[in-house]
């Protein structure tokens, strides 16, 4: 089996609960926050907590390389204000570091904002410096940067700004991205068609390039193509509908990579998980 296909699930009780609640939903992967992501600072995670967590990884069989951690909502790595953009980055840099210490490899996040208060060349060069100073303090964690819906005043959403992202790093074995498909196909990207679907994918692959692709979440769109609004829907019930997730499920390119639902109804993500299984063409 060259896909691994889980959700991002709760870690409510201890992050050592993550892996066995993925294992009870059929998944193969799965993601999770490493600490509480509404606030800013969480108590260090304790040895007996990494053993549990290590152990419960291997009761469910997932290897660490499919495990894609999230980074609490809080963090702005291109915040306009410095002392603020710091607070971030001192919380992004302690996230890095709890990956390592759980034995992950890459830690999934959004870019950054401008809060309408800098250009979109300033705050990219705000992120590229948070990145750049969260590799130098860190090590063996890929920086897994998400594409954005392009809601408000978020970057992100165009794969020029990944691009350039990763074109400004002093690292580049340790940067990647994360492809949501809902934040896509908002922010104008379509994948409903094969011909839409090999032309938005050329484009990724010219301007960002699929070695760089660690990761990504599956999830359909309430919103239409480009309206740049993020809200999720579940699998074939939203406006991309299900062929797009079919042509991911047998293109190679996403073979042993985390591919994570965060579809709005997680009663029923063992079925999506067995859905986007059955898909694959032997």
């Amino acid at each position: 089996m060259s896909k691994f296909v889980g959700a991002h699930v709760s870690a409510s009780g201890g992050v050592y609960n993550a892996p066995l609640n993925a294992k009870a939903i059929g998944a193969k992967a799965f993601a999770l926050f490493t600490k509480n992501q509404r606030q800013w600072k969480a108590k260090p995670l304790d040895a007996q907590t990494i053993d549990l967590f290590k152990k419960n990884l291997e009761i469910a069989e997932i290897l660490p390389k499919h495990v894609l951690p999230h980074d609490s909502y809080l963090i702005n790595l291109g915040h306009p204000e410095e002392e603020k953009r710091q607070k971030s980055l001192d919380a992004f840099i302690d996230e890095v570091q709890r990956c390592e210490q759980l034995g992950l490899d890459r830690l999934n996040f959004h870019p950054g904002s401008h809060l309408k208060k800098i250009s979109e060349e300033v705050c990219l060069d705000r992120i590229a410096k948070s990145m750049n100073e969260t590799l130098q303090q860190t090590q063996n964690v890929t920086l897994v940067m998400e594409n954005t819906a392009g809601q408000g005043s978020n970057l992100g959403f165009k794969f020029e700004h990944l691009g350039y992202l990763i074109d400004q790093s002093i690292d580049k074995s340790r940067v990647g991205v994360c492809i949501d498909t809902c934040h896509m196909f908002t922010a104008g990207y379509d994948i409903r068609t094969r011909e839409a679907y090999d032309k938005t994918w050329k484009n990724f692959d010219e301007i960002i390039g699929f070695k760089y692709l660690k990761g990504m979440h599956i999830n359909d769109s309430k919103p239409e193509l480009g309206s740049r609004v993020d809200r999720h829907d579940s699998l074939g019930k939203g406006k991309i509908g299900l062929d797009a997730f079919r042509f991911i499920m047998n293109d190679s390119h996403m073979d042993d990579i985390p591919l994570i639902l965060e579809t709005i109804d997680d009663s029923i993500w063992a079925d999506e998980i067995n859905l986007l299984y059955s898909f694959v063409e032997v």
